[in-house]
């Protein structure tokens, strides 16, 4: 993997978490703790190696974008888990 590849994941996922961040400043409303943004940071970095690594792996246009809609989709589902606890399991902090 080329070192630029991860020098944009690394500055598309501090400019995700400059959002919370932001918020947080501006709204009573966004209350993140360090683990928040430390669970969140790994988690949209694993991201965007596994959807670099899939550009990488797949030649198709078909099969790159399945690939990458796959990843996003647990992205989503881990997210929304961790979040709001749509399925009760342990990882959602309940």
């Amino acid at each position: 993997m080329k070192t630029e590849n991860l020098s944009i994941i690394l500055m598309v996922v501090v400019g995700i978490l400059l959002i919370p961040f932001i918020g947080m400043q501006v709204s009573e409303e966004v209350n993140w703790t360090g683990s928040d943004f430390l669970i969140m940071g790994i988690l949209l970095f694993l991201t965007g190696l596994a959807i670099n690594f899939a550009l990488i792996k797949f030649k198709t246009l078909k099969s790159r974008i399945i690939a990458c809609a796959v990843i996003l989709f647990v992205l989503i589902v881990i997210w929304a888990e961790l979040a709001v606890g749509i399925f009760g399991t342990p990882i959602a902090g309940s």
